[in-house]
Parts: structure tokens; C-alpha cells; sequence
């Protein structure tokens, strides 16, 4: 007769095969392999940042004029690569004492500053801005359509903001009359 003492206990494992380590491995590996070149298109997404920020800052301006029937203002600066949203309170554009003001933006401002906030815009650039005659203002008048300058109501022939970045470039247009705004990615210049 056996005794219940001096049974056999079954033996647990205590560790993985070397072929579970090495499964495991290749798993890993497969799948950092698919994850690395996906985080170098991170550039992309912060040029595409930008133009979403000047986008919903237009309409922010268009949106603000009529509720508030009184003109505003997208005001850029291509030389410091930046721009303010401002009220327009007479016949000229004041970007310092007119700025609407953020709490929720760095120094409280409407608007961006694409080379100070590089960590949210990458290395966005605003190449060229051009409503009419070189203008580099998008005016909205009390109804909220574009106008050609401050004290006008003659209608704003439209324009583009152009940004690049990432090896991309990009074009922001805003229609006459409508104030419409639309983008559309350039295409890419071949150098021979």
C-alpha cells in the first residue's frame, strides 16, 4: 500500500523555453519594425496642425464679425511667421493694441506664432500671403464677408496663405464675396 505522503507531485514550470524567448523576440521585432517608420511622419501632422489652427482662426473672425456686427481681421506677418486675429475698430489695422484676446493661447493672444511654438508646428513656414494688391490681411466686414480694406465695403477679390513644412506645401483660399475657405496640398516640385 502507498503512503499519501510519499506521492508523486507533479512538477510546475518555472520559466519559458528558449523557444517561447525567441518567438517573443521576433514578435517584438516585427512590430517595432512597423511602429518606427510610422513616428517619422509626425512632421506632417504638425504642418497639417498649423493649417488646421489658421483655418479655425478664420472662422473664428468671419463667425466673430457677424455675431458681433463689427469688422475683424486676420493680420499675417510672412517675415516673423506668425499672425494675430484683431478688431478693426476704425480704418486701420492696429495688430498691438487690437489683438482679440485667448487666455487659452501662449501670451493670451488670437493667432499663432509658428516659430516660437515649433514644438506644436514643427518647422511650419508661411511663404506668402496675398488678398488683393500684395495685401497681407484678410478683412471681414460686420455681416462677416470679405472686404478689401478696413473702411471699405468694396468685396475682397479673396487670396492664399501658403505654408510649407515637411517637405510639403500647402494652400489656404479664401473666396471673394463668400469668405470660403479651402485647402489643397501643392503638388511637389520635381528638381531635375
Amino acid at each position: 500500500m502507498m503512503n499519501p505522503l510519499n506521492r508523486r507531485v507533479p512538477r510546475t514550470r518555472s520559466g519559458y523555453t528558449l523557444i517561447e524567448v525567441l518567438v517573443l523576440v521576433v514578435i517584438m521585432g516585427i512590430a517595432g519594425a512597423m511602429v518606427i517608420p510610422a513616428l517619422g511622419d509626425t512632421h506632417i501632422l504638425r504642418v497639417q496642425a498649423a493649417l488646421r489652427t489658421i483655418v479655425s482662426d478664420i472662422t473664428f473672425a468671419q463667425a466673430d464679425a457677424a455675431a458681433f456686427q463689427e469688422r475683424r481681421a486676420v493680420v499675417f506677418d510672412v517675415n516673423t511667421n506668425s499672425y494675430r486675429v484683431i478688431q478693426v475698430p476704425g480704418s486701420t489695422l492696429d495688430v498691438v493694441a487690437n489683438t482679440i484676446h485667448d487666455p487659452t493661447r501662449p501670451f493670451g493672444r488670437m493667432g499663432a506664432d509658428f516659430t516660437q511654438d515649433e514644438a506644436r508646428y514643427g518647422e511650419t513656414r508661411i511663404t506668402s500671403v496675398n488678398f488683393g494688391n500684395g495685401s497681407s490681411s484678410l478683412i471681414f466686414d460686420a455681416l462677416g464677408g470679405p472686404v478689401s480694406a478696413p473702411d471699405s465695403n468694396t468685396p475682397s477679390p479673396g487670396g492664399t496663405i501658403t505654408l510649407a513644412g515637411s517637405g510639403s506645401s500647402w494652400t489656404i483660399s479664401v473666396e471673394a464675396f463668400t469668405g470660403r475657405v479651402t485647402v489643397a496640398q501643392d503638388a511637389p516640385v520635381t528638381v531635375p
